[in-house]
């Protein structure tokens, strides 16, 4: 590669972001709006400054709109659950029986925005716990803006192992650790620790968001607890199985927070009245909207028919198997800009295996739900219609944005402006670029949305710089995958999940702000551990 990296060129690199970011932040544009013109600007910039033809973009906009469809496919079946269970009246049920259930209310949001999403990243992950979070949330009475920005922030510490560890699984691959080994498992260790770090976070702040110190205060204990099982146990199995490392945890703490609303301390009645979340006009006028012959079980079936289906065939390996032997993939040439940058040909780019994606496991347990739904005689004749043309409606806004996200990443990725970028922050800041690290993390997951995408785009430089800087590779790789996690809570494209379910298409500069303040920070913090422990 001859691309020159001088501060010209990474500034233009960092263009498209910074256009992003002020645009969603600064004058409160949605993704919608703003994604146009990143694209844009990455376009000009890939042609003119990069050296790119018109075949290198074409290229890398037709793997842009491919990776987005799976991701509007997720998008379109979780609007789908949504639609199915709010025609049949299940979130005014599953409201009042939460609300029983656990009547301490911030165990309540912590459950229902922090454990219960940590689950559904422990198994399908790919943006399903925001998609599916955000509805959950609104139906117990949480705020349509913080319904999004609460499971973001809650799944987000599950990214790294989630998913039955695939984002893991790329680090290793693009890195060379074979399993098992002393590089891999101190590599996951480290990786794992710098996750406990941000999880713990993530429990006080929803806490902080319900009730400032007051809900601190309260919810300590339950935090504690939630924490030592979700991080501690990652980090402990991480030596043993990385696959089930987050799988486990998550579900060990669902039970835990069933037992926690027992103790002394949470099973009565408890709430923060003025509580900045929570809609108290929403939760009062809507108590009994609830069909009187629906349970809380029946409400959840579409849930627990995702969680088993999903478990069966991720899980048993003879089933996985069989379903994962077919695959859709579309093939691409190379393509070299003018300073050399190659990409290589790909003759099975990204390839999806229908049966196995979060979509089909999403779409299934939709309409397994819609068909109990109207056994028990909880929807109207000809609902079913309705439910598909409003689950239309409402992906179709997100679907543009979505898509000139992915097709920007691509661009960047294609025509060497992203790691242009990276280059340019280790270059300048030599052995300092350490507190950086998780920095190129948070980076790549931002611009893809994908904790997986970032340690496939950056793992093997972060790895490099490493050696490069006589620094202990598996603290810059945990480093890396921990930034990418916390940076997976402010990507647009995720963020976007969340806004569509929850009708807040557009609110999606607002969430971001709220959201950076925190992520920052933790970020910044696990740079600076990194650097005293490779320093020690």
């Amino acid at each position: 590669m001859d691309i020159p990296i001088n501060f010209l060129m990474w500034g233009l690199a960092c263009l498209p972001i910074l256009t992003l970011l002020v645009l969603m932040i600064k004058f409160q544009w949605g993704a919608t709006d703003a994604a146009p013109i990143g694209l844009i600007i990455t376009v000009l910039t890939g042609v003119i400054f990069y050296k790119a033809d018109i075949k290198l973009i074409a290229s890398e906009s037709a793997k842009g709109i491919w990776n987005a469809l799976t991701i509007l496919l997720i998008v379109f079946t979780a609007v789908l659950m949504y639609q199915v269970g709010l025609e049949a009246k299940a979130f005014s049920v599953i409201r009042n029986g939460m609300r029983k259930l656990l009547p301490n209310e911030l165990l309540l949001v912590l459950t229902m925005g922090w454990i219960f999403e940590s689950f559904l990243q422990g198994i399908t992950g790919f943006g399903v716990p925001v998609a599916v979070g955000a509805p959950l949330l609104i139906g117990i009475g949480v705020k349509p803006m913080w319904a999004v920005i609460i499971p973001l922030i809650g799944q987000s510490w599950g990214n790294t192992f989630g998913t039955l560890g695939a984002a893991w699984d790329a680090l290793a691959m693009t890195t060379g650790l074979t399993a098992q080994s002393p590089e891999y498992l101190k590599t996951a260790f480290f990786t794992a620790a710098f996750i406990w770090f941000w999880n713990i976070i993530e429990g006080f702040v929803i806490c902080w968001f319900y009730g400032k110190g007051k809900a601190i205060k309260k919810g300590f204990p339950a935090v504690i607890c939630i924490s030592m099982i979700q991080g501690g146990g990652e980090l402990l199995l991480t030596q043993i199985n990385t696959t089930i490392a987050c799988f486990v945890p998550a579900c060990i703490s669902l039970i835990a927070v069933l037992l926690l609303s027992r103790t002394k301390a949470y099973n009565s009645e408890w709430c923060v009245k003025d509580s900045q979340i929570i809609n108290r006009d929403f939760s009062e006028s809507s108590s009994d909207d609830s069909p009187k012959n629906m349970k809380l079980i029946d409400a959840f079936v579409p849930y627990i028919l995702l969680s088993v289906i999903t478990l069966v065939v991720l899980v048993i390996p003879p089933v996985f198997n069989f379903f994962s032997q077919f695959k859709l993939a579309l093939s691409f040439p190379e393509t070299v800009t003018g300073y050399g940058f190659v990409n290589a040909a790909e003759p099975k780019f990204s390839p999806i295996s229908p049966f196995t994606h979060a979509s089909m496991f999403l779409f299934i347990s939709s309409i397994l739900g819609l068909l109990y739904y109207k056994k028990r005689k909880w929807l109207k004749q000809g609902s079913t219609k309705a439910i598909f043309m409003r689950a239309v409606f409402m992906t179709m806004p997100s679907g543009l944005a979505v898509i000139g996200l992915i097709i920007m990443s691509k661009i960047m990725a294609g025509t060497g402006q992203t790691i242009v970028l990276a280059n340019g922050i280790a270059n300048v800041l030599g052995g300092v670029y350490v507190i950086l690290s998780p920095f190129v993390g948070m980076l790549g997951s931002f611009m893809t949305g994908s904790n997986m995408s970032s340690n496939i785009l950056f793992s093997g430089f972060q790895n490099a710089t490493a050696n490069l800087l006589n620094v202990d590779p598996s603290v810059i790789l945990g480093a890396q995958s921990s930034g990418a996690s916390v940076g997976s809570a402010i990507s647009p494209s995720n963020i976007i999940l969340g806004t569509t379910t929850a009708q807040i298409l557009g609110s999606e500069g607002k969430i971001l702000k709220k959201i950076m303040v925190i992520n920052v920070p933790v970020v910044i913090m696990i740079g600076l551990i990194a650097f005293a422990i490779v320093n020690l």
